[in-house]
């Protein structure tokens, strides 16, 4: 049986999470999902504010801005999947306790080289996040590393019943070849 291996919480940044506001954020944001997934399901991962350790639901405060995350991920593959199928979804959301990490200079205090923040590099924001989750928080409004626009990262596992629902029951269908002609990532501003 393998021994969880987690390296002791950097009890500097722990002060400089808790220092932030629980705030309250009841809102219209975005998702973006593969055809046939549930756009309210949330699940662990390795990703920019989570390190697989808690179930994330990564949402966006703009329709196109969900749309760049996942565009940026399948870009990705050699080949992007011209036959893969994905939807948006408008939803309402309730987070109660939200962290609210405002800009690129914020998050430059939190020590993210945000010179880098378009690049994978994850370590510290997931370290941010796991702070956030340790310390109670419900959720993560922060810059988008792909629009010009704010995500917000709900912790599942936080959230009661009611704090998520679909705006409609129809997600629209992407068509990716029209998106990437239409829409040039906005440029994000540098601190």
């Amino acid at each position: 049986m393998a021994a969880d291996l987690r390296k002791a919480r950097d009890l500097q940044l722990l002060d400089a999470v808790d220092a932030f506001a629980r705030e309250l954020f009841e809102g219209s944001v975005w998702r973006v999902v593969r055809e046939g997934r549930d756009p309210m399901l949330g699940s662990p991962s390795r990703s920019r504010w989570c390190e697989g350790q808690f179930d994330v639901l990564y949402t966006s405060m703009e329709r196109d801005g969900a749309i760049a995350e996942i565009n940026a991920l399948l870009s990705l593959q050699p080949v992007f999947p011209s036959k893969m199928r994905c939807h948006s979804f408008e939803m309402n959301v309730r987070s109660t306790k939200a962290l609210h990490i405002a800009d690129l200079p914020t998050l430059q205090k939190l020590g993210v080289d945000t010179a880098a923040y378009q690049e994978r590099r994850y370590d510290r924001t997931q370290m941010i996040a796991d702070a956030a989750f340790f310390l109670g928080f419900d959720g993560l409004i922060v810059p988008s590393a792909r629009w010009a626009c704010k995500n917000l990262v709900l912790f599942t596992s936080r959230l009661q019943p009611g704090d998520v629902e679909l705006a409609s029951d129809n997600g629209t269908q992407i068509d990716w070849n029209a998106w990437r002609h239409e829409h040039q990532p906005r440029p994000l501003a540098r601190p």
